[in-house]
């Protein structure tokens, strides 16, 4: 019994891990191949949000796997696991992600990739406040510490980041750019314990193959709600004039477009996986945690400004960062020392009574 608990220990830590690889790679190229995208002479931002859950086909292939070798040892298996309760909310969840990719996507447009990737850390913050409401999350000093230095630390780029606005935008668009990343931020932060709370009212029983079609139906959905803002946009008729103007070369616009989807569908399918393994909020810290990785890579390949105001964000996001697992650590330490006292007075308390003439 004590080695089963170990290997699922194992195993799902195992599974968390790979979910936070897949998540890192979402979290960090996303931002980047999108900025690509816009810095080259894409505008088409309907056509930006719609990519960042277009892939979702993906996701078909690990649930053919996966129905697959449930079919393989059980002939009355289910091809889709889903109730219709799930359905609903991943439908309202997927909807609500649609208006989040068009906020998210109007400000990487507006503003270096640095700049917005560092208001998109305000989201763990938001994440921290409906996690507590929704589902409860306990939360110890450390993660408080860490939520108040991410806050703040996002909070120093509205002091003077509109220095490193990019040529060509004025300073209306460049400022609408940043409140509505904020606003993307907010709402991706009520997204993520959203989908914790659907799994926790599910009733029935929670796998990782239920994680996956409850992504498909978000992302079916979010692509449903920017396919209309493409078509009110007229960005379908646009696409193969864009193309064609394209600075790269038209090949290059279709491999950065496909790219695009691939990559944002990592990000997608990462958070929901470390949600369904760990939790909504661990979740928020590897996005906010991945910030160093994205400020380097956009002042490498996108030569933005590194200003002051920026340097001190991420070192309070980084500062942030380290309090949560530190406090995560320890928390967890505790409470393996309470388990293993429990269990030795168990013991002590069974062999009294086996004891007893």
């Amino acid at each position: 019994m004590e080695g089963q608990t170990t290997t699922a220990a194992t195993m799902k830590r195992t599974f968390l891990i790979i979910n936070s690889i897949i998540l890192s790679i979402g979290n960090c190229g996303g931002p980047l191949i999108m900025r690509l995208y816009f810095i080259h002479g894409g505008k088409r931002i309907w056509f930006s949000s719609w990519l960042e859950t277009g892939g979702w086909p993906i996701i078909l292939l690990p649930l053919l796997f996966s129905y697959t070798r449930r079919r393989s040892t059980s002939a009355n298996a289910k091809p889709i696991l889903m109730k219709p309760r799930v359905f609903s909310a991943a439908a309202v969840i997927g909807t609500l992600t649609g208006l989040d990719d068009y906020l998210y996507a109007y400000g990487v447009a507006k503003l270096p990739v640095s700049t917005s990737s560092l208001i998109i850390a305000t989201q763990l913050a938001f994440t921290a406040v409906f996690a507590f409401v929704l589902v409860k999350q306990k939360f110890t000093a450390y993660s408080i510490n860490a939520v108040v230095l991410l806050t703040v630390g996002a909070a120093v780029l509205g002091l003077n980041t509109n220095g490193d606005r990019p040529a060509g935008e004025s300073n209306k668009e460049y400022w609408l750019g940043f409140f509505l990343s904020v606003a993307a931020a907010a709402l991706y932060g009520l997204i993520l314990p959203l989908i914790e709370l659907t799994y926790k009212k599910a009733k029935q029983e929670l796998t990782y193959t239920l994680a996956m079609e409850i992504q498909l139906v978000m992302c079916f959905f979010a692509t449903a709600f920017c396919t209309v803002g493409m078509v009110i946009n007229n960005d379908f008729q646009a696409i193969s004039r864009e193309a064609k103007e394209y600075e790269l070369g038209e090949t290059r616009y279709y491999l950065v477009v496909v790219w695009n989807a691939i990559i944002w569908q990592c990000f997608f399918l990462g958070a929901v996986g470390v949600i369904f393994y760990s939790s909504s909020l661990l979740s928020g810290v590897i996005i906010t945690v991945l910030l160093p990785a994205t400020e380097l890579l956009a002042v490498i390949f996108y030569h933005e400004k590194f200003q002051a105001e920026k340097g001190v964000s991420l070192f309070l996001s980084l500062w942030g960062f380290i309090s949560y697992f530190f406090g995560e650590i320890k928390y967890n330490k505790t409470n393996e020392d309470n388990l293993n006292d429990n269990e030795q007075t168990s013991e002590v308390q069974l062999t009294d009574q086996n004891s007893v003439p």
